[in-house]
């Protein structure tokens, strides 16, 4: 039984399966469409359900069976480091922490039950991106005003571009999400992400973007990602030949406390990029060698057209030289025999002419030959000079033998 031949995609779906491939990195078309088609094309569900694989946990659309899945995690493990809040000390804190435990679980909760009722009566706008790249240039802009314009190097594009970026050079990418609205976003910014050990840090060792989760296309990758709480960072990088999230960073951390994770990710990961940098430069060394190859074969390939080339105009200008030789000789064939006829032609008129001298003055007039007249002996023909010749012949002969013309 044939296989049924597969929809075609519309321009939302491909869309929609070229924006899966960026962000979680799977290099097979058919295998992105398959998930998707599994979500019904809910990418952000698709999204997770990915990033759920990744870390060991069960997808929700294929729930574990009655025996527990062996899953092995040692490739996919990411590293997480998660900041909490300090804890209340001393009874005062105590006591304030649990006066203001049940107003916070109360604005909390029903901040969330506002927020599902928002999004059910009316979709959020976030998830429609029109402008990623005016979503990056704002954050930076209102990041500057806010906290000064001394901070790491923005990747000022798209998150596709700079995973894009951070794979062909093969780059560590350090991903900030930006919560506007928690308490210790402002905090972060301003005491551990510009500080200059920091600064440091990011632009001399990774590609850095940021985005905030206000705007589309910071809602957009926090929807991939996932964070629990803000501040959030997450190490991404080209590992077994896909984007990969490699670490995760949560939480108010200190300047110092920040290098030495970061640090730590990149040293524990750094093999994966010495193992693709070799290898790419052995795919590059080898097309390399086949270019050199190639070029070599062109090269001798024009060598040769050009040997036959030349050796073509050769038989051409022989061919022609031949010609013009033949055509000189049938030239110079065609003058021998004009000059040939011309000869005859003044040999007959000396002959006529000595015989005319030879005629007896008796001899009757030349005005008796019948094809004798006037135009004839001044205009000289060939056939009438014959005539002539004849004539004069006979009638030489006649006055020899002494016989008396009729006309005597």
């Amino acid at each position: 039984m044939a296989a049924p031949e597969e929809r075609e995609l519309t321009a939302e779906q491909t869309e929609r399966l070229l924006q899966f491939q960026d962000l979680t990195g799977i290099e097979s078309m058919d295998q992105c469409r398959d998930t998707l088609e599994q979500h019904n094309w809910n990418i952000e569900a698709a999204v997770q359900d990915r990033l759920n694989e990744q870390e060991g946990v069960p997808s929700v659309f294929n729930p574990p069976p009655s025996r527990p899945l062996q899953v092995n995690t040692a490739d996919h493990r990411i590293y997480s480091y998660v900041v909490s809040r300090p804890q209340p000390r001393g009874l005062l804190g105590w006591g304030y922490y649990l006066i203001m435990l049940p107003f916070r679980f109360t604005y909390y909760t029903l901040l969330d039950i506002f927020r599902f009722a928002v999004r059910f009566i009316r979709p959020d706008p976030r998830s429609r991106v029109t402008d990623p790249v005016g979503d990056i240039v704002s954050f930076i802009h209102m990041f500057e005003e806010k906290y000064g314009r001394i901070h790491p190097v923005f990747y000022q594009g798209t998150y596709s571009q700079a995973l894009n970026d951070a794979k062909r050079e093969l780059r560590f990418l350090l991903v900030y999400l930006h919560g506007d609205d928690h308490q210790d976003s402002d905090e972060f910014c301003r005491n551990t992400l510009c500080a200059p050990e920091v600064i440091t840090l990011i632009n001399t060792r990774m590609l850095f973007w940021a985005c905030s989760t206000n705007k589309p296309e910071g809602y957009r990758v926090s929807q991939a990602l996932r964070e629990n709480t803000y501040p959030f960072l997450a190490m991404i990088m080209l590992k077994d030949r896909r984007m990969t999230v490699v670490g995760r960073l949560e939480g108010l951390i200190q300047p110092d406390d920040l290098i030495n994770q970061l640090t730590f990710i990149m040293d524990a990961n750094q093999t994966y990029l010495v193992s693709e940098r070799l290898e790419r430069e052995e795919r590059n060394q080898t097309q390399v060698l086949r270019q050199q190859q190639d070029e070599a074969y062109l090269a001798s390939l024009r060598a040769d057209q050009e040997k036959e080339r030349k050796k073509k105009e050769e038989r051409e200008r022989k061919k022609r030289k031949e010609e013009e030789v033949q055509q000189q000789k049938l030239a110079e064939e065609r003058r021998r025999q004009v000059r040939r006829k011309c000869s005859w032609e003044v040999q007959q008129q000396h002959w006529l002419q000595a015989l005319l001298l030879l005629l007896p003055a008796s001899f009757p007039s030349w005005s008796a030959c019948p094809l004798v007249s006037n135009q004839t002996l001044s205009s000289y023909n060939p056939a009438s000079a014959s005539y002539v010749l004849l004539w004069g012949f006979l009638g030489r002969v006649l006055s020899c033998a002494g016989h008396a013309m009729p006309w005597h």
